[in-house]
């Protein structure tokens, strides 16, 4: 959905536009990541800044972000804090290699077990036998 100058949606239409639930929206508003705007009339209406900040919320947690860094990523955007953005993102970059290195790994070790699992039928499967508590 595209941002419009003219957005009055509710809740409903604010979780659609980001691709989310109507809980997920109420959980980010009590977690401070969401504002509660007033009613207007018997329903609250969210507009275009609402869902520029949902969307950046869902983006940065496609990132690896946590929500307490997207919190403090959305603060440091209010106050313009670009060497702390700069050291959260860094922060962010070298738990993600840690990860992939993690993941690199145990994709060469279940490699190497099911080359082993085909090389023979005979004894017990290299897969299975990994896996068994000792």
């Amino acid at each position: 959905m595209p941002l419009s100058k003219t957005a009055d949606l509710t809740i409903a239409g604010l979780a659609r536009a980001g691709g989310v639930g109507v809980e997920t929206i109420r959980y980010y508003q009590r977690r401070g990541l969401l504002p509660v705007p007033a009613r207007a009339g018997a329903i609250r209406r969210y507009g275009p800044e609402e869902i520029r900040r949902l969307r950046f919320i869902r983006s940065a947690q496609g990132a690896g972000f946590t929500l307490e860094e997207i919190a403090e990523l959305l603060a440091l955007d209010a106050g313009e804090d670009r060497a702390r953005a700069r050291e959260l993102a860094r922060l962010r970059i070298e738990a993600l290699e840690a990860r992939i290195a993690e993941l690199s790994a145990a994709r060469d070790a279940l490699t190497r077990l099911a080359e082993a699992c085909g090389a023979t039928m005979r004894g017990p499967c290299p897969i299975i036998t990994a896996f068994e508590p000792e």
